[in-house]
């Protein structure tokens, strides 16, 4: 939810930016710029949380912290490749890839109950799927229309 949270409000933000200071809205830049600081929102997570987020990586992954580390450095590189105009729609790729694979680890927090922030198994349900995956489906069209159409 607070990821939603952050692109949104970044969103608005970025739009009156465009509107007030560039004299012309562009709403693709406001998208990808929400896009971008959500990204490094939650690549924080990756360091603060290392413990619990290695939690939900697949079982059949090794260097479960290693993972989460790259994956935390994997979206501040794509945060700022989709704001670089001449490698936007190659990092926008990259970003739609990305997100497609970690959704394993979002269903598996889910199905498993697993807190990110603790590695416990008291989080969100199965329910959380409900918003999980529509949610990342939002991510990738958000992605899609921002930088590669």
């Amino acid at each position: 939810m607070k990821p939603l949270i952050i692109l949104v409000i970044t969103f608005i933000l970025a739009c009156l930016y465009t509107r007030f200071f560039l004299k012309k809205p562009d709403l693709k830049l406001a998208a990808r710029i929400a896009m971008a600081v959500m990204l490094v929102f939650t690549a924080i997570g990756h360091f603060i949380f290392t413990h619990g987020m290695s939690v939900m990586v697949p079982d059949f992954i090794p260097l479960k912290k290693e993972v989460v580390l790259l994956t935390g450095v994997l979206e501040i590189l794509l945060a700022v490749g989709i704001l670089v105009p001449s490698f936007r729609v190659i990092f926008g790729w990259a970003l739609i890839a990305f997100l497609i694979v970690v959704l394993p680890a979002n269903i598996k927090a889910a199905l498993e109950s697993i807190d990110y922030q603790t590695g416990q198994f008291n989080g969100p349900s199965i329910q959380y799927l409900w918003f999980r995956i529509p949610l990342q489906v939002l991510f990738i069209i958000w992605t899609y229309f921002s930088t590669i159409k």
